[in-house]
């Protein structure tokens, strides 16, 4: 009886150890990954497959816990290094204003347009189109004019400018259809209207493409991010970006300014859609490459 209560004792001993093992292990925390840049976060997160990247990490975990109120774009990530697609909730949107869109999303004469400008009145109420935390109210002259940035729980950014008044305050916590400001006709621009941009990790994405904005839905509960449809302009921005442009003087001609340039009078008349008889004015700019 004794060898057996012994023995009764110490498996309960044995049991007991392996139980205070085990809580122990899961009360241990993993380390938090280190400050790398967001690349090396987003390679850690697709190494499990099974891993839902929007649903199981919230978007703070996303942008790698960056959080500025003075840039746009603080993260500086470019489109190869994003996955190569992340799937967004949509179901929670609400159209920011409703209105007959003025100026689409793409290339204007001399830059890239990141976003959508839709017609509304000076004083119109422009809501938030997701729940999030406002991380920019700023004032930008020659360009935004008074505009709010929203980073929503999603993973999406939102962008709201020209704004006569701004009605939220850094850092609140804002629903979906919340008014976030009024809007308005300042900075850069020719007529009240909102200036509307959809970013994901400080790159823009097309709103047309992801928001029926005549019904003031999106066009799909979820939006499949992909690194060819969602940032197909790339190649437009670059050429942009390599384009050349020269500033019209007294006694120029069209002959004149090819030879300046080293090119043709036929090129520069397909880069800028004109025909070889155009009148130029002193002072207009034509691009030469």
């Amino acid at each position: 009886m004794t060898f057996c209560f012994k023995y009764i004792l110490a498996a309960l001993f044995i049991t007991f150890i392996n139980l205070s093992v085990s809580a122990n292990d899961k009360d241990k925390k993993v380390p938090p990954l280190p400050a790398k840049d967001t690349t090396t976060v987003y390679k850690q997160f697709l190494i499990d497959e099974t891993d839902d990247l929007m649903e199981n990490h919230p978007a703070g975990d996303i942008y790698n816990n960056i959080w500025t109120s003075t840039k746009l774009n603080p993260y500086k990530m470019p489109i190869d290094s994003l996955p190569d697609s992340v799937r967004i909730d949509l179901s929670q949107f609400i159209v920011p204003v409703t209105g007959a869109i003025t100026s689409k999303f793409g290339p204007r004469r001399y830059r890239y347009h990141y976003g959508t400008d839709i017609k509304l009145q000076t004083g119109d109420s422009v809501r938030s189109s997701f729940s999030g935390k406002v991380r920019i109210t700023d004032y930008d002259r020659r360009g935004y004019g008074h505009y709010v940035v929203v980073r929503h729980d999603n993973g999406l950014e939102t962008v709201y400018a020209h704004l006569s008044h701004v009605l939220v305050e850094l850092d609140q916590l804002v629903e979906a259809g919340q008014v976030v400001g009024l809007g308005g006709n300042t900075g850069r621009s020719t007529g009240s209207h909102l200036h509307y941009e959809i970013r994901f990790l400080g790159n823009a994405m097309n709103p047309e493409k992801i928001i029926d904005f005549e019904n003031g839905l999106p066009f799909m509960h979820e939006y499949l991010i992909t690194k060819n449809d969602s940032f197909y302009y790339q190649k437009e921005v670059k050429a942009m970006s390599a384009a050349k442009y020269y500033k019209i003087r007294s006694g120029d001609n069209l002959g004149r300014i090819a030879a300046r340039n080293g090119t043709s009078i036929r090129a520069l008349c397909r880069l800028n859609g004109i025909s070889p008889k155009k009148v130029l004015r002193v002072g207009q700019r034509i691009r030469v490459r």
